[in-house]
């Protein structure tokens, strides 16, 4: 059984880019710190959405990332592709 991604609730197929986050961002702390296996797409849009900071102090969980109102439009996307969906994720739209 494939691992879900903790973001867009999915499961990650092993074939699929995938990537480990940093809960807490390795310039703020974090390196050598939890991490959560995601798609590549769902970190790409972590990091277009939020700044280190604001993923340091306040969007350290897969929780409190998929709660903001930023990612709604993303979560209400990407749930209707396939897991293995490849996209390009625009330069940051914070």
């Amino acid at each position: 059984m494939d691992p879900i991604c903790p973001i867009c609730l999915r499961p990650v197929p092993p074939d699929v880019p995938q990537s480990l986050h940093h809960l807490i961002p390795k310039l703020k702390g974090g390196k050598g710190g939890a991490t959560v296996l995601v798609h590549h797409i769902c970190h790409k849009e972590i990091h277009a959405r939020f700044t280190e900071a604001e993923l340091a102090r306040h969007f350290n969980t897969p929780e409190a990332i998929r709660a903001d109102a930023r990612m709604t439009g993303f979560l209400d996307w990407v749930a209707r592709r396939p897991p293995g969906f490849l996209s390009r994720v625009p330069k940051k739209r914070r």
